[in-house]
């Protein structure tokens, strides 16, 4: 049962909150610091709902503050969602910078602060499936860089690898260049019963014609002029491991014959050669072209289409992944700045807009090339455009009147919009305004003030 930590000096508050949410969550009660840390150290709770206001200084936040701070340098994935007096937003605000997870002011609506505990354990759930999809991957000898992700759509992606990964069947990954199609075959085979056996990437695209035959199945001696000795293909060197076959949708119609024979027999031919070679090799292609126009237009086989993609992943691009822009922003600073020992602890308000109007053409890996960029040009602790290589501001567009409107001002229109939405379907209930908005109650309160927005 998921573990939920409640720390506060009242009596009254513990009880209530006791028998309001206890029979849902492992739940443990502390009453001042000293006991909540302990508890914190021995049962790791994933969430703690933290009063600031705790003895011997109930009169300011100066005890919760310390908690605050020892429970993240414990374990700074934890969601603290600390509990302020009416007066005390400006000191809450002050916590969520320091790493709470979000703020609750008293007096305490039951209702209202089970839907934010229960967020704050939705998102645990989810950071944690990030992290052991990047331990597989670093546990099969690579980095974990892009396979992250919030968004329905990458929730969706980490799904899918978990159910297939633990089969043989074929998996055909679909998504625009730059969406990390090939860390998620990684991720597969390193979940997967092949995970000690080897993983050979192939580019179809990327190989003459001429010689991807040989490329795949290998060749014998004397098979043509030059070939003075038996080489292995790539098939071949996936035995008892995975074949990923990227751009699958390039593969002349010639060798998709090739291709369908070895799935079809698990057994291949060496150019020039006569013998059947047996191989056992899962395979996973990868393509973003669209395969079903291709069929129609008679450049891809439909019976090699059924036997490769008996499981379709489709990867979104990145512009249409909402919040996951920074996360993945942020996750290439923190590792590119350890990597090159920089002091860059952020981007600038003004980098950020720039990057939250950007299209993202290249997708994660153009988002990672840049952040690795503006961590070498950067000359302060924040990251600013034109560090990111950003000259200009994005490309502006005409509206219906004629005058010129920003994406960015087009976002801000459509936020107003979503926002009086929200908080007009919940009869200004900001907690729920803030789940049917998929954002933090700070997050709101914040953009609330931005548009000058009142519940």
């Amino acid at each position: 049962m998921e573990k939920l930590l409640i720390v506060d000096d009242n009596e009254d508050i513990r009880r209530q909150l006791r028998w309001g949410i206890g029979k849902e969550y492992s739940l443990f009660l502390a009453a001042d610091g000293a006991e909540a840390l302990e508890l914190f150290r021995k049962h790791r709770p994933q969430v703690v709902t933290l009063d600031l206001g705790l003895p011997p200084h109930e009169d300011s936040s100066e005890e919760g503050f310390r908690c605050l701070g020892e429970m993240l340098r414990i374990a700074p994935e934890a969601k603290v969602i600390v509990i302020t007096g009416n007066e005390g937003k400006e000191i809450a605000v002050k916590a969520v910078q320091m790493g709470a997870y979000d703020f609750y002011q008293k007096p305490i609506n039951l209702d209202e602060l089970k839907v934010i505990i229960k967020r704050a354990f939705h998102l645990q759930t989810l950071e944690d499936e990030n992290r052991r999809l990047q331990s597989a991957l670093d546990g099969c000898g690579t980095d974990a860089k892009g396979i992250l992700g919030q968004c329905a759509e990458m929730q969706q992606v980490f799904n899918t690898i978990r159910k297939v990964a633990s089969s043989d069947i074929s998996v055909l990954i679909h998504g625009e260049s730059g969406t990390g199609k090939e860390l998620v075959a990684r991720a597969i085979h390193a979940q997967s019963l092949r995970k000690d056996g080897p993983f050979i990437p192939i580019n179809c695209g990327a190989i003459p014609e001429n010689l991807l035959e040989s490329e795949l199945f290998g060749h014998e001696k004397g098979a043509f002029t030059g070939a003075m000795a038996r080489v292995q293909g790539k098939v071949e060197y996936a035995h008892k491991g995975t074949l990923f076959l990227d751009e699958i949708g390039e593969l002349p119609l010639n060798l998709q014959v090739k291709l369908l024979r070895f799935l079809q027999e698990k057994v291949i031919q060496r150019v020039g050669g006569r013998e059947d070679i047996a191989i056992d090799a899962r395979i996973i292609a990868a393509t973003n072209v669209d395969i079903l126009k291709a069929m129609e237009e008679g450049q891809f086989r439909e019976d090699l289409y059924y036997r490769i993609g008996v499981v379709t992943v489709t990867l979104p691009p990145l512009r249409s992944r909402g919040d996951d822009l920074m996360l993945l922003a942020n996750f290439f600073l923190k590792r590119y700045a350890n990597d090159l020992k920089k002091k860059v602890k952020g981007f600038s308000e003004t980098s950020r807009e720039y990057m939250e109007n950007y299209g993202w053409p290249g997708n994660v890996r153009e988002l990672e090339n840049k952040v690795q960029r503006a961590i070498l040009m950067a000359s302060g602790a924040v990251v600013e455009p034109d560090d990111l290589g950003f000259i200009e501001r994005p490309m502006a567009r005409k509206a219906n009147n004629g005058d010129v409107t920003t994406l960015r001002e087009a976002r801000e229109r459509v936020e107003r919009e979503m926002i009086k939405g929200a908080i007009a379907n919940s009869k200004g209930n900001i907690a729920k305004a803030s789940e049917e908005l998929g954002i933090s109650r700070p997050t709101l309160y914040d953009l609330m003030k931005k548009y000058g927005i009142s519940a």
